[in-house]
């Protein structure tokens, strides 16, 4: 193997995505990464690849990571990769990241993701910022960015022209955002969370030209520490917010009435077929659980529709819901920042509200 140093930022050249797989199937973070991941190699004219470990894995699912944006894929074969460990998954990424050398890692935010990208970063001498919510090369498209999400005097400011890559963060539980770069080491690394990068339309003529290498990583029994006796999955039902078509979230406008406001959430939800989320009030208020939350510390959520009953609209949660299809915004306050991307606001009590749009929804379908 070439000799390795992190700080031969010329001799890295690509980006890669580890690919996640469980039980064989491939995991959605590993499609959203690539349809990113495919605008940064876009950027600096290089490869993107794909990185995938399992055992005996279907190669139908392998070339189709090339229909999101993949070149090429590297497939490391092995028993000993059937089930993640650390010790096995970090010696085989490490290896090859020593060997091809890319310049940019990217890796789910999964808990898979957390576990591993900080022992390969470690052992690879580079920086990792973990939870990313945007990535930039380009500084024309990061200016562009802080536009719309910042304070930020963007045309009155100096900006290094480079290709780091511009990391974007949530810092100091969600009230600050952070722009990370590693210049002087490489590759660059980040985990990125899961449902806030768009997957891109699947393309068939890229799964029939990527280009995968399978091969049979170095890797011994000795090599891994722990041994995985069983493995047992514990049932709990959590609310799919990434997913759901319709999200009608709450705030801390139910504050007056937090029972009847909840209650008046799912009753929407029900009739548009939705579920229910929530602003970081309500879940650090405890009135809903942690899997509700809306935002850039909770889920990032693109439905095709988008209710948010007494959400002032703090940049923190409108960066988690401002790409929705469609917004519909119910506050008291007529001057609160939801209304800015609103596309239909109403000015109102949403105790009074909300019925009121039960009822007329109601009274449509029975219409049809």
């Amino acid at each position: 193997m070439a000799e390795f140093n992190a700080m031969d930022t010329a001799a890295f050249k690509g980006v890669w995505v580890f690919c996640e797989q469980r039980e064989g199937q491939m995991q959605t973070i590993s499609y959203q990464l690539l349809s990113e991941g495919r605008k940064l190699a876009n950027d600096l004219g290089v490869e993107l690849c794909g990185v995938v470990m399992g055992s005996e894995l279907n190669e139908d699912y392998i070339k189709a990571l090339g229909g999101y944006g993949a070149d090429r894929v590297y497939y490391a074969d092995s028993p000993l990769l059937k089930d993640y460990t650390t010790d096995g998954y970090a010696k085989v990424l490490c290896d090859l990241v020593m060997e091809k050398k890319p310049e940019i890692v990217l890796i789910g935010a999964t808990n898979l993701g957390r576990d591993l990208g900080p022992r390969c970063a470690a052992r690879l001498h580079t920086g990792l910022t973990a939870d990313c919510t945007h990535l930039d090369v380009d500084v024309e498209k990061y200016k562009e960015f802080l536009r719309t999400t910042s304070n930020i005097d963007v045309d009155n400011t100096k900006f290094e022209e480079n290709t780091n890559l511009k990391m974007t963060r949530p810092a100091f539980g969600g009230h600050l955002m952070a722009t990370i770069i590693c210049p002087r080491f490489r590759p660059q690394m980040s985990t990125v969370r899961p449902g806030v990068m768009q997957t891109q339309p699947y393309d068939e003529a890229g799964a029939a030209k990527v280009v995968v290498e399978k091969f049979t990583p170095n890797l011994t029994a000795e090599d891994i520490h722990v041994e995985i006796l069983d493995i047992k999955k514990s049932a709990k039902k959590l609310v799919d917010l990434i997913g759901a078509d319709v999200v009608v979230s709450v705030g801390r406008g139910i504050s007056k009435d937090v029972e009847g406001g909840i209650k008046l959430a799912e009753e929407l939800a029900e009739v548009l077929g939705g579920v229910v989320g929530g602003s970081r009030a309500t879940i650090d208020s405890g009135w809903l659980s942690a899997d509700h939350q809306v935002g850039q510390t909770g889920k990032t959520v693109h439905p095709k529709i988008y209710v948010a009953l007494g959400i002032s609209g703090a940049i923190q949660h409108k960066a988690g819901m401002q790409d929705s299809e469609c917004i519909i915004a119910v506050n008291k306050n007529e001057t609160a920042p939801i209304f800015e991307i609103a596309d239909y606001g109403i000015c109102g009590d949403l105790f009074k509200v909300t019925p009121m749009l039960i009822e007329a929804i109601k009274a449509a379908k029975a219409a049809k």
